[in-house]
């Protein structure tokens, strides 16, 4: 077993990558398995790798009610970074993706030989007819394309607008990770200073209770219907992974089809937040939560968490040194002699990688405690596993590849050494990766001061790296959650790139090919520019018309994303609840256009909170009941608010367009009105002076 060690990089060695930077298999590679085979490229026979004829789906989860999550201290919002508009950037990189992914998955098909005729029944004749001449629906087990009623030309994709939302008093999971044997204090009180937010800024300037930094926290009465709807979502997606890669159920592109591949766009943010701290912009630890809802309703032991946003997961690293230290001493206890009975169930391992800024949040400062804990890597000793890789400077993309990213992929290393050191692969094992796109090249320079950033094609790259070894050890499972990442064009750009690579097309399943299919010039600065302007609201259809086909593809695909327009029919949750990995198609809205407001802030709730009070004590937090799944409540979704909230971003709300009414017959009076008499104005015009 490895000793702790302090550093920035492992002295590992790293494979370099190939010329085009996408050998997945050989990236991966540890150099022990390397070495056993001819082929460097090609993956031992000693792992079985789940070879499954169909090409992976990526599902996208939507919650609205994360944009509920607003800062109300003040009227000035300049200097805030974690605001609802990030979640409207983040869809414009995420349509922006799909648009160029159907057109990929368009040519690559366009280039198949059509098939032969082949002799038989008059019937099937006439359905492979039709099949050639796009007549006969494809959807139905083992189907290729796309589902009839999906608003998407591919079926490696769909979208889901979730309305799932948990209790943070009563959801298993939240109350594993943030919870308390005697009384759940923390989750109490973050109730409490949401609810009374308003009243606290009235009377005491500010939301956020003493003792807890105000800089980097904030809270309005709806920020728990954003909170609880992120972990609903991230509970959900879940649900989604393990459900298709479990059982025997066919595959039909339908839009209840499974997905093994999620990325749920929420905020707030959850990784620097731990069992009783928030911090960073963080209250709940969101893939925390999602890892101990996997390990509670889906009876996963192994987990990855792949954190890759630009500061370090503290909140989250703090949370699973626990979790490995009580299974652990599990583990030690179930051994000793007078245990005579049967063992208790054990606790889930959990390996921690991250790749961070050693100089920025929350090391700035240069806290020993948290500059040690971001420096930390532990490997098997005291049943930890905890890599952690410092972010380094770069002169050019060609110098990043070569360089750097050679070494970051140490990640993935000691995450596979984990894995087979644990079992190697398996049913128990899913990865999350906690995705920030703050460390991109295009994040506001005073969040990267520190110049230690990732070209956008890291995003790409890195993600599919990690879906190589899902594929390898985990079933394919992989569910990335959004972090961090502020400026617009950072997040739409990092976006698009991730999406990208989750993204499997049915030909990288047929032949297992890489995605060459994938052009780094699609989130080049240029194109960036283009899909900023093509964005902004338009007042003319001619200028829509004249836009690039990917980027009108771009604008309409962002109406499904916000509820409206003509695609609404895109997938929709039930009812039911984040845990029971179930959903239906929403149909289309149809709703009538409010008038022209001013929007009217709402007033102050007066509530009386119960007394915050300090935490006791942590041990036995853990001791909760996992009988049956876990009951969701589900809020209906408002894409009217949804559509207000955006507003700030320049996109074009509801309240910014005219009530329409029925037309008239001429000369008919408006219903409501009277006809008013104009009065009566005399003009008198004399000749003008002539001049003599």
């Amino acid at each position: 077993m490895d000793a702790i060690v302090c550093s920035s990089s492992s002295d590992e060695p790293s494979p370099e990558p190939s010329e085009s930077g996408i050998s997945m298999n050989r990236a991966i590679l540890v150099p022990e398995a390397a070495s056993n085979s001819d082929n460097p490229k090609s993956i031992p026979s000693s792992n079985p790798t789940p070879n499954l004829s169909h090409a992976k789906r990526t599902a996208i989860f939507i919650q609205d009610e994360c944009l509920k999550h607003r800062f109300i201290r003040s009227r000035d919002i300049s200097g805030i970074v974690e605001r609802p508009e990030r979640l409207h950037a983040i869809k414009l990189g995420l349509a922006a993706a799909i648009s160029r992914i159907e057109d990929a998955e368009s040519a690559i098909n366009a280039q198949k030989p059509e098939p032969e005729p082949t002799a038989g029944t008059d019937e099937g004749d006439l359905a492979a007819a039709l099949a050639r001449l796009a007549i006969a629906p494809t959807a139905g087990p083992g189907a290729s394309g796309p589902s009839p009623s999906s608003p998407l030309r591919t079926a490696s994709i769909t979208v889901r607008r979730t309305s799932a939302s948990v209790s943070l008093l009563d959801h298993a999971a939240v109350k594993y990770v943030h919870g308390d044997i005697d009384r759940d204090v923390y989750l109490e009180n973050l109730i409490a200073w949401a609810r009374n937010s308003q009243k606290n800024i009235t009377e005491k300037g500010t939301e956020i209770p003493e003792g807890i930094p105000p800089l980097d926290l904030y809270l309005c009465p709806g920020s728990i219907d954003a909170i609880q709807g992120a972990i609903g979502a991230v509970c959900e997606a879940v649900d989604a992974s393990m459900t298709a890669t479990r059982g025997p159920e066919p595959r039909s592109n339908g839009p209840d089809d499974p997905c093994e591949r999620a990325f749920v766009a929420i905020r707030p943010p959850g990784h620097h937040c731990g069992e009783d701290t928030p911090s960073g912009f963080c209250f709940i630890n969101n893939v925390a939560v999602g890892a101990a809802h996997a390990h509670l309703n889906h009876g996963i032991q192994r987990i990855v968490i792949l954190d890759i946003d630009l500061h370090h997961g503290n909140g989250t690293q703090a949370i699973v040194w626990q979790i490995n230290e009580e299974t652990y001493q599990q583990t030690l206890e179930s051994g000793l002699p007078e245990n005579d009975g049967p063992p208790p169930k054990p606790g889930p391992r959990i390996f921690y990688g991250s790749l961070h800024d050693i100089l920025s949040f929350p090391c700035e400062d240069g806290k020993p405690a948290m500059v040690q804990a971001a420096s930390t890597s532990i490997h098997g000793a005291h049943g930890q596993y905890i890599q952690n890789i410092h972010l380094e400077r770069y002169d050019s993309e060609t110098h990043f590849w070569d360089g750097p990213y050679p070494r970051y992929l140490t990640l993935l290393h000691r995450a596979r050494s984990f894995l087979d050191e644990t079992g190697g692969p398996g049913d128990d094992v899913i990865i999350f990766i906690s995705c920030g796109f703050d460390a991109g090249e295009h994040e506001y320079p005073s969040m990267s001061r520190h110049n230690r950033k990732v070209p956008v094609g890291f995003y790409h790259r890195f993600t599919r790296e990690t879906c190589a070894l899902a594929d390898m050890y985990a079933h394919g499972r992989v569910v990335s959650v959004l972090e961090g990442g502020y400026s617009d064009r950072a997040l739409t750009s990092g976006a698009m790139a991730h999406l990208c690579g989750l993204v499997e097309l049915p030909c990288q399943a047929a032949t297992s090919n890489s995605d060459d299919w994938v052009d780094n010039t699609w989130w080049a600065e240029g194109n960036l520019v283009k899909l900023e302007k093509a964005a902004k609201p338009r007042k003319s259809a001619s200028a829509r018309a004249s836009m690039e086909e990917w980027l009108a593809r771009t604008v309409s695909l962002l109406s499904i994303f916000n509820g409206g327009g003509a695609d609404t029919n895109v997938k929709a949750s039930s009812a039911r609840g984040a845990g029971a990995g179930t959903s239906t198609w929403a149909p289309p809205a149809s709703r009538s256009l409010r008038e022209r407001k001013k929007p009217v802030l709402d007033s102050a709730r007066a509530r009386d909170a119960p007394p915050v009070s300090a935490r006791t004590g942590k041990n036995g937090r853990r001791s909760v009941s996992t009988s049956g799944k876990q009951s969701v409540e589900r809020t209906s979704t408002d894409a009217t608010n949804a559509s207000r909230a955006l507003s700030a971003e320049g996109s074009k709300s509801e309240s910014g367009r005219r009530e329409m009414v029925p037309p008239r017959e001429e000369g008919e009076i408006p219903p409501g009105t009277e006809k008013k008499k104009l009065p009566r104005v005399i003009l008198h015009v004399r000749p003008p002076d002539v001049a003599g």
